[in-house]
């Protein structure tokens, strides 16, 4: 009998422990420092570094990883040199149509159209005009002038160097060119 009241004495305690939190105002922290590191913005001061700042710069020379150089020039005579000169990095086996097919419609169908006819919905709903298809006459694309294209913008569209990897722009690349063959059959 002593020992059932004092499970039910316990049970009693914890059931008024348990029964008084208030989910208004937080509990209480056993080492609160664990929980509350001593954190610096990014721009604000730091006594550690020479500079006082938090935010720290790269090391001179340094390249993101992942990161290609494009060593040809924003100017007409670079898109000259690349329509020229520039020729694909990725060989049959990495060529994937059906990933360059969802590249080219999230960022380039809206305006080129999804058969590359320059008949885009913003085309039809006459937001941007002049749109011309891959296979008009004198309209003589390759590959290094397309990714030139995509990696710098031309006219009124911009470019695409952030949203697409090297990698992807190459896909978009090549279904740029099966896009302009398939309209000239």
């Amino acid at each position: 009998m002593k020992s059932l009241i004092k499970i039910i004495t316990i049970a009693i305690v914890l059931v008024a422990i348990v029964s008084c939190k208030k989910d208004t105002r937080p509990n209480y922290q056993f080492m609160p420092n664990m929980y509350e590191p001593v954190g610096y913005e990014t721009y604000n001061e730091n006594p550690m570094f020479e500079n006082g700042m938090a935010s720290r710069t790269p090391a001179d020379g340094s390249v993101p990883r992942g990161f290609v150089p494009f060593d040809i020039d924003n100017t007409l005579e670079g898109y000259d040199l690349a329509k020229a000169t520039l020729k694909t990095q990725l060989d049959s086996t990495q060529v994937d149509l059906a990933r360059g097919k969802v590249l080219y419609d999230i960022y380039c169908g809206i305006c080129h159209g999804n058969q590359g006819d320059g008949q885009g919905n913003l085309v039809k709903r006459e937001k941007i005009l002049g749109i011309p298809a891959y296979n008009d006459a004198g309209r003589a694309i390759t590959e290094g002038s397309i990714y030139h294209t995509i990696y710098y913008g031309k006219n009124t569209m911009g470019s695409y160097a952030n949203q697409l990897s090297n990698e992807e722009r190459w896909q978009v690349v090549a279904y740029v060119l099966q896009l302009k063959a398939d309209l000239e059959k």
